[in-house]
């Protein structure tokens, strides 16, 4: 017949590893909850805002999102203005092309887009450089 009784001692290694176990799991929470505190703190780098935008535009828009023409932070997050095809035309140089202003929060989510206006691939802009 066995001994179903706790021994002291056995007792009290059991409770010692109650205690580890929730020192562990108490500096897990710890460094689980700085680490999301760093994130949320943390601004975005441009290279992750300007990837982030184009991503959400294009998923907004439907369109491509082909390149970023202007790039600024503002005091309420980042401006962008990025140039996306419209209407894909045959010769390529005919292809419908557009400039988003797009307006994102500090965190780099995309808060407004508009179009600022539209031309053809191949023609020069007549509008002294913009």
């Amino acid at each position: 017949m066995s001994n179903t009784n706790n021994t002291s001692e056995s007792q009290g290694s059991q409770q010692s590893s109650r205690k580890s176990r929730k020192s562990q799991d108490s500096q897990e929470s710890r460094k689980t909850h700085n680490s999301q505190e760093a994130q949320e703190s943390r601004r975005p780098r441009p290279m992750e805002v300007l990837r982030e935008a184009r991503a959400q535009l294009a998923e907004l828009t439907g369109m491509t999102a082909e390149s970023v023409s202007s790039f600024e932070q503002t005091e309420e997050g980042w401006a962008l203005e990025v140039e996306v095809l419209e209407l894909e035309r045959v010769p390529d140089t005919m292809s419908l092309m557009a400039s988003y202003l797009v307006q994102l929060d500090p965190e780099g989510q995309l808060t407004g887009y508009r179009r600022v206006r539209r031309y053809e691939r191949g023609r020069a802009d007549a509008r002294g450089g913009r």
